[in-house]
């Protein structure tokens, strides 16, 4: 096996220059920097400096990014979170030892901290006169090359904190997605919902079709889910009187990984009592308005090279419209077999698999039609067969009242008027259970408490998820998941013992058998 510790960065230059400065009693980590100034600050501060001098002095510190030796000089471009400044050191203002500490042991990476005085270069840059250095942390890994920074795709997912180091556009990125959970937090809470945090490991997973990541837990003695989803907790809310809840949720799904799905993602999910799919959509609408302007300043983005509107009202069309529309086909003209062999003339996989008219038109829609739906579309009226926690169509047998929405070809929220006939919901389980026992590794387990609360009552109720990290993707114009989530799942290059092998922990109990 390979040694992992070979997998570490450390170079052996640095490290000969940490044993050096320890043998001279130098700290290479303090533990605190009286920092008085960010470099934002210096640079707002400063702005219409002249070329003396200022007579105010600053403190400030980060990392070295560039370091420019022209003898008794030396220029540098030192780095915090609010951004960068140049560095002017002068050996007949430092002294001999100083600047030679500098010259001999500072490298770029290093963390250090400064004082001294700002002054505007002849070139016009805002630069600090440095009077004292301070070493706050010795860098032992070099950072990547100064023009071309990180270019390998698979290093920066794998070592963000490279990415992050050296390219400001993840940075930002990574900016906006806490500027896009903080103005979610703030819509629902000017609009009196509460927030709530519901179990992660769950004794029965359910609240979507997905296949789950099991564990065990050894105190209990009994086997856990990851959850899959958090709506049958908030429902709970629901039933328990908590009229407007929504939890922003880790969710984790043991599923493929591609440029629209990483097992371990994030969701918005908000439940309103007293209301239904119709509000539940225009609420969504209103959340994405208000969204979309305040991180854009408009109602319109660029995603790739397609401009997306979000000025209301958004397009909305029922699913078999849709198909009828995107792919020409009018399910409810056909049979079943005329259907089939549609399938097989649009060279599409699986043909085999659907049985009913209702389950094509689920077929078609996500083989001809999903990939369509550029501009932001609200499909409803999806078929009961997959949608276990949808209330009946109050008009259209065989229907349920659901919608999901869809932008450049993703499914960005899923909403319904909540099942709340708790006959009805267990029938529904059983329903899902059949299919899990066959071998469908996406289908629901009977949830019998959440069956349970039904049965204490729960109001009409909308329901509505939302995911965070494809939206964040559209918002941030990123076309890979993996760009949106600082650690993206990836095959791990360190595993523990027998797992080395293929083999289970003892702690841990194989998946189901669904």
């Amino acid at each position: 096996m390979t040694d992992l510790s070979e997998t570490l960065a450390f170079d052996q230059t640095r490290l000969d220059k940490v044993r050096a400065l320890r043998e001279k009693g130098i700290d290479l980590y303090p533990a605190t920097f009286e920092r008085k100034d960010t470099i934002a600050d210096i640079r707002t501060k400063f702005a219409d400096i002249t070329h003396d001098k200022s007579e105010e002095s600053v403190a400030t510190a980060g990392r070295l990014y560039i370091i420019r030796n022209h003898g008794k000089t030396i220029f540098a471009d030192l780095g915090d979170e609010s951004g960068r400044i140049q560095l002017y050191l002068r050996k007949a203002d430092l002294g001999d030892e100083a600047f030679g500490f500098f010259n001999q042991y500072i490298e770029r990476g290093d963390f250090i901290g400064v004082t001294g005085h700002v002054f505007r270069t002849k070139l016009g840059e805002i630069t600090i006169w440095v009077d004292t250095i301070t070493l706050l942390s010795k860098a032992v890994c070099p950072l990547p090359e100064k023009f071309h920074g990180l270019t390998d795709v698979e290093k920066r997912y794998r070592q963000r904190y490279v990415d992050l180091i050296v390219n400001e556009e993840s940075r930002q990125g990574f900016r906006d997605r806490s500027r896009i959970i903080s103005s979610i937090r703030r819509f629902l809470a000017d609009r009196d919902f509460l927030e709530f945090e519901t179990p992660i490991l769950q004794p029965v997973y359910g609240g979507a079709n997905a296949r789950p990541f099991t564990t065990f837990h050894n105190c209990l003695g009994q086997k856990l889910f990851l959850r899959i989803a958090p709506e049958l907790y908030l429902k709970r809310l629901v039933v328990g009187g908590f009229e407007r809840v929504f939890e922003i949720a880790r969710n984790f799904r043991n599923e493929d990984i591609d440029t629209h799905h990483n097992p371990e993602f994030t969701m918005v999910e908000i439940y309103w009592a007293y209301h239904d799919v119709y509000d539940m959509m225009d609420l969504t609408e209103d959340f994405l308005a208000s969204l979309v302007r305040e991180i854009h300043g408009s109602q319109e983005i660029k995603f790739e090279d397609t401009t997306i509107s979000f000025k209301k009202p958004l397009h909305r069309l029922s699913m078999a419209d849709a198909v009828r529309e995107y792919a020409g086909i009018d399910i409810f003209a056909h049979t079943v077999e005329e259907l089939r062999t549609l399938a097989v003339q649009h060279r599409l996989k699986e043909t085999e698999k659907p049985q009913t008219q209702r389950e094509f038109l689920v077929y078609f829609f996500e083989n001809m039609v999903e990939e369509k739906l550029v501009q932001p579309t609200f499909i409803f009226d999806f078929p009961v067969e997959n949608s276990p926690l949808a209330k009946r169509h109050r008009e259209k047998e065989g229907f349920t009242e659901r919608f999901e929405l869809f932008i450049c070809g993703m499914e960005i929220a899923n909403g319904f008027s909540e099942l709340n006939d708790p006959l009805d919901q267990k029938e529904r389980f059983e329903a899902q259970d059949k299919k899990r026992q066959l071998g469908d590794l996406e289908a629901q387990m009977i949830d019998y408490d959440y069956i349970n609360a039904l049965g204490y009552g729960m109001p009409p109720t909308g329901g509505v998820g939302i995911g965070i990290d494809r939206l964040v993707m559209l918002l941030t114009g990123n076309n890979s998941i993996k760009e949106v989530i600082l650690f993206p799942s990836m095959k791990s290059m360190q595993v523990e013992g027998d797992e080395a092998a293929g083999k289970e922990s003892p702690a841990a109990e194989p998946a189901p058998k669904n």
